[in-house]
């Protein structure tokens, strides 16, 4: 870890995410207007001293919005992937610890899921569920699941064959102290790490559920919900679009490269195979 920030991909996901945390945690207090105040003499607006990233078609500062914003996407990425993380390592964790028809069974359950694209599947189970923030959290979550599974499992399985697993298993030690003390401590980094990457994910889907209609809901700030709501107007000011458009790849650019960064430093070997 010591060489984490060695590389250029390391140094600019570090400062990328540095600024979308920043961002989701001080962004509603350092907000210069109220996100939801109409200007209708200054609509679409580019940017200016006064605005400096110009104004909605109904003439609300840009930058305020986006602000506003940051914590509820972030939030809605980082909220979706840990409970998907949850879920799947659980799963994970009892298919690489029991073995046998119950790890077959599972997997077998897994690979037919897996064999639908996370979008397509956060798409079906909103449908069912409906729209609405809370549910297209559930959603990306459950889609997450099995992908998290699969990993879980396969760290699982790496682990459990090692000397010091072995040694408690001989000293007797009960089968709870071993996957919680031995397994799953040596069996995290693979999993913080692909977390970490789908962060990036889930804000991108979170994005694009929001310009459907089925995540975040108006009058939210949610950045995909501002594309969406701007894209009419995309032509006269363009800056209403590029703008959160911008700040989506940024958060997710951010999340993808510090989590492939932390996939490197934590795999020397992968690095430099």
């Amino acid at each position: 870890m010591r060489n984490f920030f060695s590389t250029p991909t390391a140094i600019v996901g570090t400062v990328l995410l540095a600024i979308v945390c920043f961002a989701a945690i001080f962004g509603p207090m350092i907000a210069p207007y109220d996100p939801q105040a109409f200007d209708p003499l200054n609509r679409l607006q580019g940017p200016s001293m006064m605005h400096l990233f110009g104004t909605d078609q109904f003439g609300r500062d840009l930058l305020s919005r986006i602000l506003t914003g940051a914590p509820s996407t972030v939030a809605f990425g980082v909220g979706a992937t840990l409970l998907g993380v949850g879920i799947g390592s659980i799963i994970g964790v009892v298919a690489g610890v029991t073995g046998g028809w119950v790890d077959s069974t599972i997997m077998r359950i897994l690979d037919g899921l897996l064999a639908v694209p996370d979008l397509l599947f956060t798409l079906l189970i909103v449908t069912i569920l409906g729209g609405g923030m809370e549910h297209a959290m559930l959603a990306v979550s459950i889609a997450f699941a099995p992908g998290m599974a699969r990993i879980s499992r396969s760290a699982v399985l790496s682990v459990r064959t090692r000397d010091y697993v072995r040694a408690a298993v001989a000293r007797g030690e009960s089968g709870v102290y071993i996957v919680t003390c031995e397994v799953l401590p040596n069996a995290l980094s693979p999993i913080v790490v692909e977390a970490t990457i789908r962060v990036s994910f889930a804000i991108m889907i979170g994005a694009t559920l929001g310009f459907l209609g089925l995540g975040a809901q108006p009058p939210s700030t949610e950045w995909g919900l501002m594309v969406a709501e701007a894209r009419q107007f995309m032509f006269r000011n363009p800056w209403c679009v590029a703008i959160p458009g911008l700040s989506i790849a940024i958060a997710a650019l951010g999340f993808n490269l510090f989590g492939d960064a932390l996939r490197d430093a934590l795999d020397p070997k992968r690095s430099h195979g």
